[in-house]
């Protein structure tokens, strides 16, 4: 496991109807703040803040077709020729990250193939290199391919 560490991050929070909201950055919009979306914000500005990823290649939250079913990726970054390249599944901080939740990731995988897959519970992340037909632990998540 890959343990995170966040820098101090600059996040637009309000309180409206007795519920928290936090600005998204990518998406430009107002989102209510529950466990799972503290950990996917928190995920993409590491990418953006440490990692250095460009903005302009993360999406958030779009919908594929897995089968007959229409899901939620949570976040998908692009190479530099805007393919698929990593594709991150967030869990909220008290969820265990277990076999289930690589089995969701890969089953999302089957509708969007990436090199890179990561699922993560905002305080660790797993993240694996798809090689040859297998997939390859990594120790850290990998830079930005150029």
């Amino acid at each position: 496991m890959i343990r995170l560490e966040y820098p101090q991050l600059p996040f637009r929070t309000k309180k409206e109807d007795g519920h928290e909201y936090i600005f998204d950055e990518i998406r430009k919009t107002w989102l209510r703040l529950t466990p799972e979306e503290w950990v996917r914000q928190n995920f993409v500005q590491y990418l953006v803040m440490v990692k250095k990823y460009p903005v302009t290649l993360i999406a958030v939250e779009k919908r594929i077709r897995v089968g007959e079913l229409m899901k939620r990726f949570d976040i998908l970054v692009y190479d530099p020729d805007h393919r698929p390249w990593m594709m991150i599944e967030c869990k909220s901080m008290d969820v265990e990250l277990q076999e289930k939740t690589l089995q969701q990731i890969l089953r999302y995988h089957s509708a969007v193939p990436v090199a890179c897959l990561v699922i993560t519970n905002g305080a660790f992340c797993a993240a694996f290199r798809k090689k040859d037909g297998r997939l390859e632990p990594l120790t850290e998540l990998p830079d930005m391919e150029s």
